[in-house]
């Protein structure tokens, strides 16, 4: 058994993350939620409605309790919650 080589590992490490970031920025979206800039490590949403901002970082430690913090911030359903 050959082992995986570190290069690969950090390119499938780099893709969960932007995946990860992916999936978070279309629920932001969907439900009412802006994208307003970029910041050096951190991209901010919007909710104009709601009249509330939160930043969402890029970076590999984002964890779902973060994301769950990020939606309450915001004032949108967390992910996997009924609107």
């Amino acid at each position: 058994m050959k082992l995986l080589g570190r290069s690969f590992i950090l390119s499938l490490q780099a893709l969960v993350t932007t995946l990860f970031l992916l999936k978070t920025q279309v629920h932001l979206e969907r439900h009412g939620c802006e994208f307003l800039r970029e910041g050096g490590n951190h991209t901010i949403y919007v909710n104009r409605a709601a009249q509330r901002a939160s930043t969402v970082p890029r970076h590999r430690e984002v964890n779902d309790f973060l994301v769950r913090k990020i939606c309450r911030d915001l004032q949108v359903p967390e992910p996997g919650q009924k609107k």
